[in-house]
């Protein structure tokens, strides 16, 4: 089955499954030369599956995940935790309902290149089998074996996640 098949099929295998919102991080303009806060605003919603995010009619790499949380002043041990405390904010700000799970960084994947035999972010074909690299360090798993591992967790999530 070629790569954008096994897409087809996960969506419909997918159809009631959660999604979670897709943002972009927007610096408004200055008003009178006074700047104002950035805002992360909502770009769609996909299935989240690892390393993949689908759409209804995309495949995406994750970038970063956050919750979007209203703004509190807080002290910071480190600056990567202020970082994503105002990240946070800005989803918030954006539109995104306190606690929702936002995507921010992601990116256009091309399946179809993959079965061309281009590599695309972390899908590739491997012995002429699509395949997905789940992570930075770890080796190639069979797409079609990732997808259904992935679908199985979104629509029964182990007690407690």
């Amino acid at each position: 089955m070629s790569a954008p098949e096994l897409f087809a099929a996960a969506r419909a295998r997918l159809a009631d499954a959660p999604r979670e919102g897709l943002g972009e991080l927007v610096e408004p303009r200055r008003i009178l030369g006074l700047g104002r806060a950035p805002r992360i605003v909502p770009r769609g919603t996909a299935w989240h599956l690892g390393v993949l995010l689908l759409t209804d009619d995309a495949v995406l790499a994750t970038g970063e995940i956050l919750r979007a949380r209203t703004e509190a002043r807080r002290g910071y041990t480190a600056e990567s935790q202020r970082v994503r405390a105002e990240l946070a904010a800005a989803a918030r700000r954006g539109g995104f309902d306190e606690g929702a799970t936002v995507h921010l960084g992601w990116r256009m994947l091309q399946p179809d290149a993959v079965d061309r035999g281009e590599a695309s972010g972390p899908l590739a074909l491997v012995d002429g089998v699509p395949s997905v690299r789940w992570s930075a360090a770890g080796g190639y798993q069979q797409l079609a074996r990732y997808l259904d591992e992935r679908i199985a967790l979104l629509l029964d999530p182990p007690g407690g996640a």
